[in-house]
């Protein structure tokens, strides 16, 4: 599979959107859920800040068509969801190894969306792992959360790609885990 990761420029923002809207949970089919689905929506607007503010939206094209992509991104970025904002009043309820987890050492990454004619064949670890490389070069810590409804999302994350569970909270009648890992 000739598989290219790139980070993403303006260009690729209807496309990206075109993916997410396919697995995010207020349209995706009931049939897709079940493998996976993405809680945050997401506007032109937003995808362009995360690209021209962050450098933070990485994709992985096959064929000439993005299959994959993974969010990256400042907790300033993230702040204007509510949810990101618990996340950062609480960001100090757990450790990682010992380290104390601040806006200023850590970042946020995710949602990350695999096409499911992709799953299965190491797109996700190289996606995952391609945002991770962008980002260590600002940030020692990343730290993210899955919905614990989400089962693939869990089981790639502390597999595939071995994230630690540092913490469980609750927020807007969900039940999430926090998860963190350094990124060197």
């Amino acid at each position: 599979m000739s598989l290219k990761l790139k980070v993403a420029t303006l260009e690729n923002v209807a496309e990206v959107l075109t993916l997410h809207y396919k697995y995010q949970v207020d349209s995706i089919s009931e049939q897709d859920k079940q493998d996976g689905f993405i809680t945050t929506a997401f506007t032109e607007s937003h995808l362009t800040r995360l690209i021209e503010d962050e450098n933070g939206l990485f994709i992985a094209i096959k064929n000439d068509k993005i299959v994959a992509y993974a969010m990256s991104a400042s907790w300033q970025f993230w702040c204007q969801w509510p949810m990101f904002q618990y996340m950062v009043d609480n960001l100090d309820d757990s450790t990682l190894n010992q380290n104390r987890l601040t806006i200023d050492n850590s970042y946020q990454y995710g949602p990350v969306c695999v096409d499911k004619s992709v799953r299965g064949q190491g797109v996700f670890e190289e996606i995952f792992n391609f945002s991770l490389q962008n980002m260590a070069k600002r940030y020692p810590f990343m730290v993210t959360f899955i919905n614990k409804i989400n089962t693939r999302s869990y089981q790639a994350h502390t597999r595939k790609v071995q994230l630690n569970v540092i913490n469980e909270f609750s927020f807007n009648n969900n039940q999430y885990f926090k998860l963190a890992c350094n990124t060197h």
